[in-house]
């Protein structure tokens, strides 16, 4: 870990480029930019003292989604991958501003994907007829948001390895039950206040449980997590959490834990800040999918028409959609 000094207007790091460190600003302003440079250059956000910035390049070891720049002159502390752990020791507090940072880009993603939806379902149910000017505002919007992008956050598989290997009931574990099968764990609408932490069985996420819509979303076991963002936010779950195993074992982290499993079990942090970014990767792909579908359906639009195979893939797109829903517990 070292303090380092950028000048106003000097590039911190680049969009694209492998990145194998975090900072917290010292003193100063940052400003993170997507395209920099480009003509299409768009600012995300300005950071200030105390802020973290560059921490999903050292979690997951992947390309850095942005460029920053500092905004005045700025003194950064540089915490590379193999000092994380032992930083996170040091400042306890940081690891909770991360995961709230990574929780609060989730909420905001979720929702641009379901704007993004509901433009692609608009589209499918319009497609055989002429566009009304309030949907192709829409098209536009998520056309331009793919055009701006140069390419879709790409997920690693060696990451989705790693997390599916990694023992999460291996070392200390904080509190941890055993459920019957067909155990409600949380229901959709229910405030959160905890997360858990699946140690073998299975459980259910379903979206309307109990009712004649009722859909099985996704099905999670051994080594999975899920109801973070009830931890991290106490928001509602969008979901139903049911047990589909007898004597599945659960592990149940509210925030108060993390400090102590940081000295305990640093590796379980680890594989939790892991697991939020993988997710906000895995739904940053999911949402530029959906923009880039709605352009190519502006690009035939305004061609040689939306063909049959088109048309075929808007609806396909409109019946899985829902599933992202598992995304925001």
């Amino acid at each position: 870990m070292t303090d380092r000094q950028f000048k106003k207007g000097e590039v911190i790091f680049s969009e694209g480029e492998m990145g194998s460190t975090l900072y917290q600003i010292k003193e100063g302003v940052v400003t993170i930019y997507a395209g920099y440079g480009d003509s299409e250059q768009q600012e995300l956000t300005k950071l200030g003292r105390d802020d973290i910035f560059g921490e999903i390049a050292v979690i997951e070891a992947c390309p850095r989604s942005s460029t920053a720049v500092a905004t005045e002159d700025v003194t950064v502390l540089e915490v590379g991958c193999e000092e994380v752990m032992d930083y996170f020791k040091t400042q306890p507090a940081m690891v909770m501003k991360i995961m709230k940072s990574l929780s609060g880009r989730l909420r905001e993603l979720t929702d641009d994907y379901a704007d993004a939806s509901v433009a692609v379902k608009a589209i499918s149910d319009s497609v055989d007829k002429e566009f009304g000017g309030a949907l192709i505002e829409r098209i536009m919007r998520f056309a331009t948001e793919y055009k701006r992008s140069k390419a879709a956050d790409k997920l690693s598989a060696e990451a989705e390895r790693i997390l599916k290997q990694s023992g999460h009931a291996d070392g200390y574990s904080s509190k941890v039950e055993t459920y019957d099968k067909d155990t409600v764990i949380f229901k959709e609408g229910e405030k959160g206040d905890c997360m858990y932490d699946i140690h073998s069985g299975a459980i259910g996420i379903y979206d309307g449980y109990g009712t004649p819509g009722e859909k099985l979303l996704t099905r999670l076991s051994a080594n999975d997590f899920f109801g973070e963002l009830g931890m991290i936010d106490n928001v509602e779950r969008s979901c139903t959490a049911v047990v589909m195993e007898k004597d599945t074992i659960l592990e149940i982290i509210y925030a108060s834990d993390i400090p102590e499993l940081l000295e305990k079990n640093p590796d379980k942090v680890r594989m939790i800040l892991e697991h939020l970014s993988y997710r906000l990767r895995l739904l940053t792909g999911e949402y530029m999918n959906a923009c880039r579908l709605i352009y190519r359906v502006n690009e035939a639009r305004n061609k040689d028409g939306i063909g049959e195979g088109l048309k075929s893939e808007t609806k396909g797109f409109v019946d899985e959609m829902l599933v992202v829903r598992s995304l925001k517990l």
